[in-house]
């Protein structure tokens, strides 16, 4: 990973490896907030020299550290400061809409030393779209800047109406402070002696001032009592096989880094460093991958996409009455209209997605209370399926562009090249994706039963019907008998897209298959045109559009591969499961931090290495949230509160001897239970069980 990010709710903070953001790196460095630039130029010089690098950790998310030093100096000569004499550590956190960097410099020289130590900063206030080369438009200009005690305040007058300010704030008297940009230190230092300035760097919009900015050891500990807190909140897990402790442990930490609260409770954001605001189906499949470790995530999920469910038909933002929203933003292109994120709402999956992650949270937490609070946006989102989501009754939902700054491809393979014919043509819109229609039936199948459990029974008698319906309708129109699989979509025609994809995996976890197609598509997706040994693949080698290297088609992504193990576990195919997660934990040893990225290179494993996709998002909410798939996945487990039930299918996978997780929450309890193989079994030990709720073992496999 070629940068360094760190965010904290509704800020974040980008730059190179060596903490500096300069205007030649590729990713658009920055201190971003509301899509807007707020830092675009951050450099640190020892006279007016740049450091020499030795160490760069990006590992903790809200803090990062990079060591450096100084190159030789001399003139004439005369020796101005010997190579490596000053050790510079920067430090830099976010805390409360507030950007801390602090700079140490250490003498490690034998004698007393001095030099200047100068910082250079720079705004221009772009909005996101343009720093990414995305958009062009009307923008507001740059109103100048003033020096203040001990700071420096850039200010822009936006087209949106919005007055927006940088204020660079320091604790220690400058040497010199110039209009332009460029804040000087003069530092003396005896043998061993360090000192530190700390900047304090504070976006502001429409004349706000901050008078509550805290010192920075108060800010720093308060940021990490929050995080505190946060573990303390999460299920607990303990595993003798290292490379799945590491990975969770990564996940779990990453996901509290994208965690923002917009006013509706926690919910993840999509990922960094392009995607950190609500997006609809991102935050919703990371909420439900989350649901083993901390539901209260998945409330705070479904209350923000609630608060902005359409309402009304705007072809200019793909907007339909009911429908849950694609993606939002807060820039200046947004909020003048030019771009049609204010939300967007071109996606086809997350409305059903929507209604699937409420039913599992019910489940998981038997919360009617929230259910009853959120009915009007179920009544809604139904609406929205049956009359806009199936634009031509045959029951399949349907999606077409109408924006024209849309997106043409609306499920979650959004490229351009991602529905492709086996003879390379692309599929015309409008396209029926099979997933989708997972989605639906697993959606109105779970809302049944709660309607059930509600006493409504004519709505829960509706809702089984058009699922029963759907299911009929699809395996009808979906199956490939030749290929015992399931086409990626029907297209405008209704003919089938033939391609083999990952897609038809989402779909084991709706438990929608007939006979034995599940098992069938099991085999296929861990198969050898499918499975590259590090993961399933989105599509199959052989394939006219199979290309490792693409997005969409034929690389590897976690999340599409946690939706599929889900419904292997649910089903109880172990075999298939086991592969699955094995090659993934094998592909994580590769990335930075054993962390998955968003995704990688469908290469075969026999090469010896993932192989990196280049501008894959890291951390990134539903690849941090798969290592968290794998355990509910290795314990098999599927609560229902409906039926006052935990169902556990327990395995092992190979190399791993024991798995403990305490403090799952289920209904109003908790439960606890360590796995351990004992020969050729597993043995299950429920160590705690405060829910109330009867655990139904399934046969236990190794």
């Amino acid at each position: 990973m070629n940068y360094r990010v760190i965010k904290e709710n509704n800020l974040f903070l980008l730059t190179d490896e060596q903490g500096d953001i300069t205007s030649e790196h590729s990713y658009g460095l920055g201190l971003y907030k509301n899509d807007t630039r707020y830092l675009s130029k951050l450099n640190v010089k020892i006279n007016h020299q740049k450091p020499i690098l030795l160490h760069s950790d990006g590992s903790e998310n809200y803090m990062s550290t990079i060591l450096s030093t100084n190159p030789h100096q001399e003139e004439e000569g005369h020796l101005i400061l010997w190579r490596e004499s000053v050790e510079i550590e920067r430090k830099r956190f976010i805390y409360d809409d507030v950007l801390y960097e602090t700079i140490k410099t250490k003498n490690y020289y034998p004698k007393p030393v001095s030099f200047e130590l100068s910082i250079e900063v720079d705004v221009d206030f772009n909005d996101m779209f343009i720093v990414r080369g995305f958009q062009t438009g009307k923008v507001g200009n740059r109103t100048g800047q003033k020096v203040e005690d001990q700071s420096l305040v850039f200010q822009y007058e936006g087209a949106d109406g919005i007055n927006r300010a940088t204020n660079i704030h320091w604790d220690a008297e400058a040497k010199s402070v110039n209009e332009t940009g460029e804040v000087t230190f003069q530092v003396g230092l005896q043998h061993e002696e360090e000192r530190s300035i700390t900047l304090m760097i504070v976006p502001l919009e429409n004349g706000e001032t901050r008078d509550d900015i805290l010192p920075v050891e108060e800010a720093l500990q308060r940021l990490r009592v929050s995080y505190k807190e946060w573990a303390a909140g999460l299920t607990k897990v303990e595993t003798d096989y290292e490379p799945l402790q590491r990975l969770v442990d990564r996940g779990l930490s990453d996901l509290r880094v994208l965690l923002n609260d917009t006013g509706y409770g926690k919910f993840p954001v999509a990922g960094l460093p392009w995607f950190g605001v609500p997006f609809g189906r991102d935050s919703l499949i990371a909420a439900l991958q989350m649901i083993a470790f901390q539901p209260q995530v998945a409330k705070g999920t479904l209350f923000t996409m609630a608060s902005e469910q359409g309402t009304k038909v705007d072809p200019w933002r793909d907007e339909q009455p009911g429908k849950i929203m694609h993606e939002i933003r807060y820039g200046e292109l947004a909020n003048t209209n030019q771009i049609p994120f204010t939300p967007y709402y071109g996606t086809i999956d997350a409305t059903p997605l929507f209604l699937v992650l409420l039913t599992e949270y019910v489940k998981w937490t038997g919360d009617f209370g929230t259910f009853r609070k959120l009915s009007d946006n179920v009544k809604s989102a139904l609406k929205w399926i049956d009359q806009y989501g199936d634009r031509d009754g045959d029951l399949f939902l349907e999606y077409h562009q109408e924006s024209s700054k849309g997106i043409a491809n609306q499920g979650w393979k959004d490229s351009g090249d991602s529905v492709v014919h086996r003879n390379g043509d692309y599929a015309d819109t409008p396209i029926a994706l099979v997933e989708v229609q997972g989605y639906v039936y697993q959606a109105k199948r779970g809302l049944a039963a709660i309607y059930e459990a509600l006493e409504d029974h004519d709505t829960a008698s509706r809702l089984k019907a058009e699922a029963k319906n759907l299911q009929e309708r699809f395996e009808q129109e979906f199956w490939m008998e030749d290929l015992e699989f399931y086409a990626i979509a029907l297209d405008r025609k209704k003919e089938k897209v033939g391609t083999i994809t990952s897609n038809p995996g989402h779909v084991l976890y709706s438990e929608m298959m007939t006979g034995n197609r599940a098992e069938k598509v099991s085999q296929t997706l861990t198969g050898d045109s499918m499975f590259s040994g590090y993961g399933i693949r989105t599509m199959g080698k052989g394939e006219a559009g199979y290309n490792p290297m693409s997005y969409h088609d034929g690389s590897v992504w976690p999340h599409d591969n946690s939706m599929t193990l889900l419904g292997l576990s649910k089903l109880g195919l172990t075999a298939e499961a086991k592969k699955v997660m094995s090659g993934l934990i094998d592909a994580s040893h590769h990335f930075e931090y054993d962390r998955l990225p968003e995704l990688f290179c469908g290469y075969e494993s026999t090469i010896g290495k993932a192989v990196k996709y280049p501008v894959a998002c890291s951390p990134q909410a539903w690849a941090a949230g798969t290592p968290l798939v794998f355990v509910q996945s290795l314990l098999g487990l599927f609560p229902n509160s409906l039926q006052k039930e935990i169902h556990l299918h327990p395995i092992l996978l190979n190399g791993m001897n024991t798995l403990t997780v305490q403090n799952i929450a289920i209904g109003e309890g908790v439960l606890s239970l360590s796995v351990v193989r004992n020969g050729d079994k597993v043995e299950t030990t429920i160590m705690e069980n405060t829910t109330g709720y009867n655990i139904v073992k399934e046969k236990q496999t190794v």
